[in-house]
């Protein structure tokens, strides 16, 4: 597919109205090929250390692959049997990590209507972009929000970690910023996909005669056409681009436009677009989080959108509750920031290829692990002031304990002994395949 997708309105606001939203196409896999063209049309499976019969998951999957039913998280072996004429391949991040630095380098020379972007980095292969001041902009002007809307920080609750069949997964979880402040939009509730007509920020409108006379660019959708055709010039990876009038709105659309596509999604055509989907398609809902508002009789975006906040307030908390509320409606706060993403905790994780049974053996096995992350917290400059445990017994039972340090530390032994302190408090009566080991730093100096 190579055709551009676009929906909803554009070209009506000014350039500081919209986020985009930029994802590379099966990046993993994609990166794979270009090592070996030969691979061109195959299915791909990268995962583990790439042998098939042993334990670990897939971290990606070709798009021919996926034809056969192969996803990200499926364990290796089932993929096997899904797609048996697959070529499996081990995982390695140093490439990734290359290509990756290449493809955001390639964002951050871009200009947007005359300004230099703003590219916040969510992963090895997806970034925010919003168009930041003009460079003779005074001071004031430069302090100003760059796009809209980060829908919210570290709430995504299906973090599983993958088990890496060579050995331990190195896991770092989200921390920058906060949930976004609750606020009353005009209105109220929306229950259609009508937004009021000088855009959900009420920015004035911007006449588009205007923008495509002084840059062809200034448009949303051709400037996303410019970033697919700039990153894949610069790396030959395709990507695909989503546009929204805040990030929650263009992280969505970009499903919409893969692959190597856009898609535009907005206050306007919010709910004719998203109204009857399930609330799992919601970034940060997951499937838990489904059950319990399916508890509640809430099934769709709409009818999350439509639900009486306080009630969900009640039932899934204070904070959690109203957010939920305000995503339904597609709302989004905060701005786009080019900031160092600082990390809350670090954590590996060891799945093992013989399930473990001495308790004395699962004892060393947590003080390795938690070496291993106190070398990661190290390089945070940040003591421990949290210690969990992660236990995975055969055949797939999962269960975390955790505790807090009298005092915060980084001495590995303290660490290490206290991790086995929570061994205590597991049952000992099953194998164990997998363990895992995080560890919660203390804020930095000026907090999240």
């Amino acid at each position: 597919m190579s055709e551009e997708v676009a929906t909803g309105p554009t070209g009506v606001h000014p350039i500081e109205h919209w986020v985009l939203h930029v994802d590379l196409d099966q990046f993993i896999a994609a990166v794979e090929v270009l090592r070996r063209p030969e691979l061109t049309g195959l299915p791909v499976i990268v995962g583990g250390d790439g042998d098939p019969t042993k334990r670990g998951v897939v971290s990606t999957a070709s798009y021919e692959a996926r034809e056969h039913g192969v996803g990200s998280g499926m364990p290796l072996r089932l993929a096997r049997r899904k797609s048996p004429d697959a070529v499996f391949l081990p995982v390695d991040r140093e490439a990734y990590d290359e290509a990756s630095a290449v493809v955001m380098a390639t964002l951050r020379s871009l200009e947007w209507g005359g300004r230099p972007v703003v590219v916040e980095v969510l992963g090895w292969d997806e970034a925010f972009l919003a168009a930041g001041p003009l460079p003779d902009s005074e001071p004031a002007a430069q302090g100003a929000p760059l796009g809209r809307g980060r829908p919210w920080a570290g709430a995504a609750e299906e973090l599983e970690a993958q088990g890496a069949a060579d050995g331990s997964t190195t896991v770092v979880e989200a921390g920058q910023g906060s949930l976004p402040p609750l606020q009353q939009e005009a209105g109220g509730p929306a229950s259609s996909g009508k937004g009021a007509p000088g855009g959900p920020s009420g920015a004035p409108r911007a006449d588009p005669e205007d923008n495509l006379l002084a840059d062809p660019l200034a448009d949303p959708v051709r400037f996303a056409a410019h970033i697919r055709s700039r990153v894949l010039e610069e790396t030959a990876l395709h990507c695909s681009v989503g546009i929204g009038d805040n990030k929650l709105r263009a992280k969505i659309a970009t499903d919409f436009g893969k692959p190597r596509g856009s898609y535009v999604l907005t206050a306007e055509n919010w709910f004719e677009v998203m109204g009857e989907r399930p609330t799992t398609a919601l970034w940060g809902i997951g499937s838990k989080t489904a059950k319990k508002l399916a508890a509640l009789g809430i099934d769709t975006v709409t009818q999350l959108a439509e639900s009486d906040a306080r009630v969900l307030a009640a039932e899934l908390g204070p904070t959690m509750g109203p957010w939920y509320h305000r995503i339904g409606r597609g709302v989004s706060d905060s701005t786009v920031s080019a900031e160092p993403w600082v990390p809350r905790a670090h954590g590996r994780e060891t799945t093992f290829q013989e399930d473990l049974e001495d308790w004395g053996q699962i004892a060393e096995e947590v003080r390795a692990l938690t070496r291993q992350v106190v070398q990661d917290i190290d390089k945070e400059g940040r003591p421990a002031a949290r210690v969990g445990l992660k236990l995975r017994y055969k055949p797939f039972f999962t269960i975390s304990r955790s505790l807090t340090l009298p005092e915060a530390t980084n001495d590995p032994d303290r660490l290490a002994e206290a991790a086995v302190s929570l061994l205590d408090r597991v049952e000992h009566d099953r194998p164990v395949r997998l363990l895992g080991v995080r560890l919660e730093m203390v804020p930095p100096e000026g907090g999240y």
